[in-house]
């Protein structure tokens, strides 16, 4: 029990309710990964419904392994890793479509294409 006038008790009190934020805000990133794995599962695997299942299952499956997990370390780390899956998702992902025997065509979303720069024939020396 705390008392109302000790600032000893004052400041634990605090801590713990603050210790408790960070607790309760911790499934809130979960479900926040979650949903954006699934959103860019969406965008990267748009028309293969074979890979969107896979991809579906993979991620669920993950999920589910490590619902019981309560190490704060390990789920800040968890969720370091799922994020990073993500972008990588997102950033590094091109679908390809075998057109014929020998060709496949490939339609590069637009956040892939903004960081690539142009090719020049004549490249320039930069003094650094």
């Amino acid at each position: 029990m705390y008392c109302a006038s000790c600032w000893h008790c004052h400041f634990q009190y605090l801590f713990l309710s603050l210790m408790d934020l960070v607790h309760f805000s911790r499934p809130c990133r979960v479900l926040q990964l979650f949903k954006a794995l699934h959103r860019t599962r969406k965008q990267v695997f748009n028309g293969d419904n074979r890979a969107l299942e896979a991809a579906r299952q993979k991620i669920n499956s993950e999920f589910r392994r490590n619902i019981t997990e309560l190490s704060p370390e390990k789920i800040t780390e968890l969720l370091k890793f799922g994020s990073d899956v993500e972008i990588i998702l997102r950033k590094t992902v091109i679908q390809g479509v075998l057109t014929n025997r020998n060709t496949i065509s490939v339609a590069p979303r637009k956040e892939i294409l903004l960081d690539n720069l142009p090719f020049n024939e004549n490249p320039t020396r930069k003094d650094t």
